[in-house]
């Protein structure tokens, strides 16, 4: 036996450690509060524009963000809970209600383009599948305004059945964007067949773009790859106006961040709505 063999401590691997056994717990309370939101019916869309970068004062489309209400009645964004849930049945569960509320947004407002988060996961869901079959049925007109994003990694679980499904649905008029370019380093023999319309560039490398040379670099090489399979490139998380000048410069589509808008619950198309209403 040798020396760090000795001195290393004797643990039972089936015991779970104190970290990995708060994860679960943490991840098991997560959880809960979500089935609670959705069987209270708790749940909403959160709106954020992504705006061409030559012109941003009107947004090309905007993303609908999934929320929560927990049981205070705060609200509880995506980020705080997809992880749990994503390989859940209740992930499923929240694509169908994102999906059911984006296309009612799309049948109230004409004229609204907007983007609506969905797991690659959710392709073979039959709830899922029904859910834009009817939407599309009742108003053949929605799939032109309509964008479904997809995580780069969950496109990369199921990559066949994404290539399939969205050659199907594309005839329809839908477009698709890959959320979270880079974040995943998605395997380049699958970027090379699959039929992405838009290709969203992960906050990480945008964050501070303007005084950082390395993700310069980057962001530069992600948008080359973008342009070549003739994708719209978008950066997410522009967060102030140098970095938007700087993505503006090295030839990026459209912006999407906090310098342009934070998500909320009461967009500005809907506060017209009520204005009008008054008047």
């Amino acid at each position: 036996m040798t020396k760090a063999r000795e001195n290393r401590p004797c643990i039972d691997p089936s015991e779970e450690s104190p970290l990995a056994a708060a994860l679960a717990a943490r991840d098991r309370n997560v959880i809960q509060m979500v089935e609670a939101a959705v069987q209270r019916k708790a749940v909403m869309l959160a709106f954020q524009p992504v705006v061409p970068a030559s012109a941003p004062a009107s947004p090309a489309f905007h993303e609908a963000l999934i929320r929560v209400l927990d049981d205070a009645g705060r609200i509880i964004p995506a980020c705080d809970f997809i992880d749990a849930i994503e390989t859940t049945e209740l992930g499923r569960d929240i694509d169908c209600l994102a999906l059911e509320m984006g296309l009612a947004e799309l049948r109230t407002t004409p004229g609204l383009r907007l983007s609506v988060n969905m797991s690659a996961r959710s392709i073979g869901y039959p709830r899922w599948r029904e859910t834009l079959r009817r939407g599309l049925a009742a108003d053949p007109t929605l799939g032109e305004r309509l964008i479904l994003e997809i995580t780069e990694a969950s496109a990369l679980v199921v990559p066949d059945l994404v290539t399939v499904f969205m050659r199907e649905l594309q005839d329809q008029g839908l477009a698709f964007a890959l959320d979270d370019f880079g974040a995943g380093f998605t395997s380049f023999r699958y970027l090379r067949n699959f039929y992405f319309d838009i290709l969203k560039i992960d906050g990480q490398f945008i964050r501070g773009i303007a005084d950082n040379r390395d993700n310069q670099c980057l962001t530069k090489a992600l948008l080359s790859i973008a342009h070549h399979f003739d994708m719209f490139a978008v950066a997410e998380m522009v967060e102030n106006g140098r970095d938007a000048a700087y993505l503006a410069e090295i030839g990026v589509d459209c912006l999407q961040g906090y310098h342009f808008g934070a998500p909320v619950v009461r967009p500005p198309w809907r506060a017209r709505a009520e204005a009008q209403g008054r008047a």
